[in-house]
């Protein structure tokens, strides 16, 4: 008997027996594989629930999986895929050839095995500030000088002094996609994690603005912080849908692209990345001791067909709240970024979050005092995430931490996708969240019945009441378990 193996998207069918033999003909090679691979497969457990058209994991060691041939694509990319896992092809500017080279393999394999083609396309946005002298800030004197708000990035300058970058930015993209459509390949994700760079309104940059005689002819000197904000984000934007989502959809208009950080919103930010601090001046909403700052929805005018929110336990926010239960203030702030997300963006845009669990200390800010989020709670908050409108996730994480990083997200990935036709067509019930250690519930209405996940922060353990649609329904203390309530008994 012939047995066939039908994968995903494509509805492309392969016998199961050459599946088999790829496999077999790379089981050797898989241990030659780079540590980063090896950890993944090592982390990672093969789907118990088909995941039909959902999204697969977005996990970073696989977004740059090194020098493979044809043979060890195939194996790898048929294995993961039994995982969820994406594998990705990279971009780059530097030995654009041999990154083309490299890249055909991967790609051609996944058209071949009927998957999406993900492309990893990072380095090819840096870096509009370059150092150039003609892009950075001029004073009334007429002498440069750079913002020196950014940290590392030392040549942060004038955002409107780098137009004259944006052509070699899209041809650097365009030289990739020309020779997909050469070969016969289409893009059908691509990212960028595009973020210390180009104009920004963030730190300081408000203030150097103030001080240059360019941004001041062009912003006018009554420009207050709201107008600044407003500006700024729409020259990001036109920057981000000119050199990346512009030519990538024009050649394919169904391709799924993003970048890192960027997603609707409900007009406030949640956090703060790496290289970003509050400055005196900047609106913002106060809850204790954070300050979500107003945020201009940048958005619609990227062009950009997927959210990309970023729900990391970075360790600024474990101060920022003065719970007794410490697990709530991580879980308290991730699922408000999360949350914000889902219930902004609409439903037929993919929503794609970065997660990570261990605690981000940068640069050397390590406090001994900050309390890391339990594995319980954290993998509590992946199932509220995926119940409150994140479609997949996307891992970040240093290489001394790949292994516990892989393999939570996965976990429950997995888990989920026992429920997938609540996760494929579901509506979230509620975005709220209580702003003490209370009861938490998310759930995804789906015809007549109703998904919910609850998760209690204190000692109540009765029964609680929540609207699903509109319809009341009781939710029981069961810990741990997802649970189907029907909207019909």
């Amino acid at each position: 008997m012939l047995i066939l193996i039908r994968m995903r998207k494509s509805g492309l069918t392969l016998p199961l027996l050459l599946v088999i033999s790829i496999i077999i003909q790379c089981t050797e090679s898989f241990a030659q594989y780079a540590d980063q691979i090896q950890v993944v497969l090592d982390n990672t457990r093969p789907l118990e629930y088909d995941r039909g058209d959902r999204l697969p994991l977005y996990l970073w060691p696989l977004v740059d999986p090194g020098e493979l041939s044809e043979e060890e694509a195939e194996a790898l990319i048929v294995e993961l895929d039994s995982r969820g896992v994406a594998v990705f092809a990279k971009w780059t500017n530097e030995n654009r050839q041999v990154a083309l080279d490299q890249a055909l393999i991967i790609s051609r394999a996944q058209k071949k095995l009927g998957l999406d083609i993900n492309i990893n396309a990072i380095d090819l946005l840096y870096s509009f500030f370059n150092g150039d002298e003609r892009t950075a800030h001029i004073d009334n004197n007429g002498n440069t000088f750079w913002d020196d708000g950014f940290g590392r990035k030392k040549d942060m300058g004038c955002p409107f002094a780098i137009d004259f970058r944006k052509d070699e930015m899209r041809e650097r993209v365009e030289f990739y996609l020309n020779e997909y459509v050469k070969n016969g390949l289409k893009v059908d994700f691509i990212f960028v994690d595009w973020e210390v760079d180009g104009p920004l309104e963030v730190n300081r940059a408000y203030q150097s603005s103030m001080n240059c005689k360019r941004c001041l002819e062009n912003l006018g000197t009554d420009c207050n912080f709201d107008l600044f904000q407003k500006t700024i984000r729409e020259m990001r934007s036109y920057l981000q849908y000119y050199t990346l989502s512009q030519p990538v959809l024009s050649r394919y208009p169904d391709a799924l692209v993003g970048n890192y950080a960027v997603y609707p919103n409900d007009g406030y930010r949640y956090w703060y990345d790496y290289f970003e601090y509050y400055v005196d001046g900047q609106p913002f909403i106060q809850d204790q001791k954070a300050k979500y700052r107003k945020w201009y929805d940048d958005f619609p005018a990227t062009g950009f067909t997927y959210a990309m929110p970023v729900a990391y336990t970075w360790a600024r926010t474990f101060h920022w709240y003065d719970y007794e239960n410490t697990d709530y203030r991580w879980f308290y702030n991730m699922l408000l970024v999360a949350s914000n997300a889902g219930k902004s963006t609409p439903q037929n845009i993919p929503v794609i979050c970065w997660v990570h669990w261990n605690t981000i200390f940068y640069p050397d800010d390590v406090d001994p005092s900050i309390v890391q989020l339990s594995k319980e709670i954290y993998l509590e908050l992946l199932w509220h995430m995926l119940f409150r409108g994140t479609d997949t996730f996307a891992m970040w994480c240093s290489p001394e931490e790949y292994a516990e990083e892989v393999r939570m997200p996965q976990e429950v990935y997995a888990a989920a996708q026992e429920y997938g036709e609540f996760l494929e067509q579901g509506l979230p019930i509620n975005f709220d969240l209580a702003e003490y250690p209370a009861t938490v519930i998310s759930g995804l209405i789906h015809n007549d019945s109703v998904l919910v996940r609850r998760t209690d922060f204190s000692n109540n353990k009765e029964p609680v009441t929540i609207l699903a649609g509109t319809t009341p329904i009781t939710v029981p203390y069961k810990p741990g378990e997802c649970q189907v309530i029907s909207l019909t008994d």
